[in-house]
C-alpha cells in the first residue's frame, strides 16, 4: 500500500464517520427528542482531531521528527478518544436503529468479549501497554519502513485510546459496569505508566530518535498528556460526585 492510499483512507474514514453520526442524528430527531448539538459537535471535533495527526503537515513532519510524532500521539490516542467518547455515539447508534437491530447491538455489547476487553484494567493494558511496547522496542523504528504497519499502529492508539476513555467515564449506556474506586484506582495507576513512559522516552531515546527529538517528545508526552488528562479527571470526579450526591450537583453535572 502507498502512502497516498493510506492518506485516501484516513479520509475517506473521517468523511464517512461525520456523515453517518450526522444520518443518526437526523434519524432519532424525528423519533426521539432533539439529540444535543454540543455532542454532534464533540464528533466532529474527534474526527478532526484524528485526521490532523494522520494526514497533512503533523502526519507528514511524524515521519522524521519526534516530536511532531508525539502531536500526532496526543491527537489520535487521547484528545480525539476523549471528544468521540463524550459525544455518546453508542447510544446515538442505539436510538436509531430498527428495534431487531438494537437489540443484536445490545447482545453484542453485552458479550464476555466486550465486558473483558471494556474492563478497565484491561483498557488501561492495551493503551498504556501499547506504547510501552512500540516506544523502548524497535517497533517504532520498524512502524516507518513498513506501511502496513505503521496503518495497524495507528489503528490500535486510536482504538486502545477509546476503549480506555470510554472504560474510565461512562457516558454511554454499559451493562458491565464498574465502581468508581476500581475505576479510579485504574486511573492513577494507567496515568502513572503513561508519566512514567514519557520520562523514560526523555532519558532514552526509541531506536534511531536523536536525544534532542526525544527530550521534546517527552515533554510533550508529559505537559500534553497531562492537560488532556486533567479534562477526563475533571470528568471522572464528577460523575463520582453526582452519584454520591445527586441532588446538589445534579444542575452542574446533568450534561455529562
Amino acid at each position: 500500500m502507498s502512502p497516498n492510499f493510506i492518506n485516501l483512507f484516513f479520509v475517506a474514514i473521517g468523511v464517512l464517520a461525520i456523515i453517518l453520526y450526522l444520518f443518526a442524528v437526523r434519524s432519532t430527531n424525528q423519533h426521539y427528542k432533539i439529540w444535543p448539538y454540543y455532542r454532534t459537535l464533540l464528533w466532529i471535533l474527534g474526527v478532526f482531531s484524528a485526521q490532523a495527526a494522520l494526514i497533512g503537515p503533523i502526519a507528514s513532519q511524524a515521519h522524521h521528527n519526534f516530536g511532531a510524532h508525539m502531536v500526532g500521539h496526543l491527537l489520535l490516542g487521547m484528545l480525539a478518544p476523549l471528544l468521540m467518547v463524550l459525544s455518546a455515539p453508542v447510544t446515538l447508534i442505539l436510538r436509531c436503529l430498527p428495534i431487531s437491530k438494537g437489540r443484536r447491538l445490545s447482545k453484542i455489547l453485552k458479550s464476555r468479549l466486550v465486558k473483558f476487553i471494556g474492563d478497565p484494567f484491561v483498557a488501561s493494558v492495551l493503551n498504556i501497554g501499547g506504547l510501552w511496547l512500540l516506544y523502548t522496542t524497535e517497533l517504532y523504528s520498524s512502524m516507518h519502513h513498513h506501511v502496513f504497519l505503521h496503518l495497524l499502529i495507528h489503528i490500535h492508539v486510536f482504538l486502545a485510546g477509546y476503549l480506555f476513555t470510554a472504560s474510565m467515564i461512562y457516558i454511554d449506556l454499559i451493562s458491565h459496569r464498574r465502581s468508581y474506586l476500581y475505576r479510579g484506582i485504574v486511573l492513577v495507576i494507567a496515568l502513572s505508566g503513561h508519566g512514567i513512559l514519557s520520562k523514560y522516552i526523555y532519558a532514552t531515546p526509541p531506536v534511531g530518535v536523536p536525544s534532542v527529538q526525544a527530550e521534546q517528545g517527552g515533554m510533550l508526552m508529559y505537559y500534553g498528556g497531562d492537560a488532556i488528562d486533567l479534562v477526563l479527571i475533571f470528568i471522572f470526579w464528577l460523575q463520582w460526585y453526582k452519584a454520591n450526591r445527586p441532588r446538589e450537583s445534579q444542575t452542574l453535572s446533568e450534561s455529562l
